[in-house]
């Protein structure tokens, strides 16, 4: 072979060999790596409900027990009896003008009929007190009681002291199966000490008082 033919071999040579693409170029390019997702979050549990300690059952009020006056023995009531209910009273002693029995020529007052309001320690109307003497709770129950025994109290201006046993009863309530009465602490009621005369023949005095009675029931 000439020198001109192998030369040309060779210049061929190179051209083909710069033709032909490298295999060592860059790889083509990946698509990125997603981030990586959080992990979830788990919910927190619901926060517990606050508890209320169960209330305590309210105490129930003391009702004071009643308890008897003291009072002369003239005037107890029996030991048997149960005391069922106390009324403070508070109005008037109605008192007439008329002749004495002994001797006719004089005149004097005479009790004609109490007239009062009942009432509890707290002012709770309970009921009234009128001629009879009748005693009317505010429940229709009413009592007619006759004088048993009395003893001068101790304010020397204020009608006395009584202990009344019930005769008749009338009606259901409070007063029902009452028995004795007392009447106690008394102010005032008195009957005046004069005006009374044959020119006031007839005439009516209403004299301020007020009271305590104490209802008993028998066993």
């Amino acid at each position: 072979m000439n020198a001109r033919y192998a030369i040309g071999l060779i210049v061929v040579g190179f051209g083909c060999a710069g033709s032909t693409p490298s295999a060592s170029g860059p790889p083509p390019s990946e698509p990125l790596a997603s981030a990586e997702a959080p992990a979830p979050v788990a919910p927190a549990p619901p926060a517990p409900l606050p508890t209320t300690p169960a209330a305590e059952p309210a105490a129930t009020a003391s009702v004071p027990k009643l308890a008897p006056p003291e009072t002369p023995d003239a005037i107890k009531a029996p030991s048997t009896a149960n005391l069922v209910l106390k009324a403070d009273a508070k109005g008037a002693q109605i008192y007439v003008c008329g002749k004495k029995k002994e001797p006719k020529a004089k005149f004097e007052w005479t009790l004609k009929a109490p007239d009062a309001t009942l009432s509890d320690e707290a002012g709770k109307p309970l009921g009234k007190h009128y001629g009879g003497p009748t005693w009317e709770a505010a429940d229709g129950s009413k009592v007619v009681g006759a004088m048993k025994a009395k003893v001068d109290a101790p304010d020397t201006t204020a009608i006395p002291w009584l202990l009344l046993e019930i005769k008749s009863t009338e009606g259901q309530g409070v007063l029902s199966h009452v028995a004795w009465i007392q009447r106690v602490q008394t102010v005032g009621g008195k009957a005046p000490a004069d005006g009374c005369d044959k020119a006031h023949d007839g005439a009516e005095a209403r004299v301020d008082y007020s009271a305590t009675y104490y209802f008993y029931a028998n066993p």
